[in-house]
């Protein structure tokens, strides 16, 4: 870790006063989004889900697949004895679909290993497929009030201005990003919570990578890359991804043809979603060894689970 990177110790970061979890929990209070799996009585299955579906995903596209999802599984043993087919359909459009065959993996570990509950703590929530230590650490804060540094890409940039008068924070959250926001919780778990998710919130409505709202800041006036000027990011340029053309454009594309049927689907079928053949069957051969798409005997073409479809079918 270069000397840049390298975060404040314990002592040093308790002195500064920019992320106070009192004005954090009054600006909360007031300004944070009215989301379903943030309200009481949510389940910590209901929280699990919205924290996969979450990744790398805007609320907005979120919500309403959350909701389906919700309505159709509400616990973990549903999902379970249903197919992954089922779970990549339910999936939709909702991009990275490999989350929902993790999801559903999730939901089989659960039924078997924890007696149909989530499990509360890190580590197991971490044995769980698919389940990172970001995802483990949000299900047992918010899910369970689990004293624990909650740190995604929001939190990490807003701790990275207020605290270090940075613009940004670095490339991936690291254990040292954890132990710094976890030097800052404050003693009561339920507080905690309350700390990680202003902060989550903060970094999403007001302290934004591209268009930061200052003004709006409840933590400006201490705020470390504001009283220094808001200087620049000195490192180099994230490139926007592209996707039009891309091989995960092609993914979805053969997947939406997948979707839209229940039976498995012959080559020709998929030959219609994309003109270049090449690139059409890179596309299918990883769909095919991420276990998203399965081939029958026959030679047809089915979501996971329906490999063992009946060959006259379709």
């Amino acid at each position: 870790m270069t000397a840049s990177r390298m975060a404040p110790k314990t002592a040093e970061l308790r002195s500064r006063t920019a992320l106070r979890p009192d004005v954090l929990a009054h600006w909360y209070a007031a300004a944070a989004r009215d989301l379903p799996w943030r309200g009481g009585g949510v389940s910590a299955w209901a929280v699990l889900v919205s924290e996969v579906m979450l990744q790398q995903t805007p609320v907005a596209r979120v919500l309403p697949v959350w909701s389906t999802w919700m309505a159709r599984w509400p616990d973990p043993m549903g999902l379970a004895d249903d197919t992954p087919a089922d779970a990549v359909r339910a999936w939709g459009k909702l991009g990275y679909p490999r989350r929902a065959l993790r999801l559903h993996a999730a939901a089989h570990r659960i039924v078997t290993q924890f007696d149909g509950s989530v499990p509360a703590s890190v580590a197991d929530l971490e044995s769980l497929p698919g389940i990172g230590a970001y995802t483990a650490r949000a299900v047992a804060a918010f899910a369970f009030g689990a004293r624990t540094p909650v740190v995604d890409t929001n939190v990490a940039r807003v701790f990275a201005r207020a605290l270090l008068g940075r613009a940004h924070s670095g490339p991936s959250v690291t254990a040292a990003d954890r132990a710094s926001v976890e030097a800052l919780l404050p003693a009561g778990p339920a507080e905690a919570a309350r700390f990680s998710v202003a902060v989550m919130e903060l970094g999403a409505l007001v302290c934004t990578a591209g268009s930061p709202s200052c003004a709006r800041c409840p933590v400006r006036m201490d705020c470390a890359w504001h009283r220094a000027g808001a200087p620049a990011h000195a490192g180099p340029r994230r490139k926007p991804q592209r996707f039009e053309g891309t091989d995960r454009q092609v993914r979805g594309r053969l997947l939406d043809v997948l979707r839209g049927t229940a039976a498995p689907v012959s080559a020709d079928d998929l030959g219609r979603a994309w003109t270049d053949s090449e690139q059409r069957s890179r596309a299918l051969v990883s769909l095919l060894r991420d276990g998203l798409v399965e081939q029958i005997t026959d030679g047809r073409f089915g979501l996971a689970g329906e490999g063992a479809a009946p060959e006259g079918s379709g």
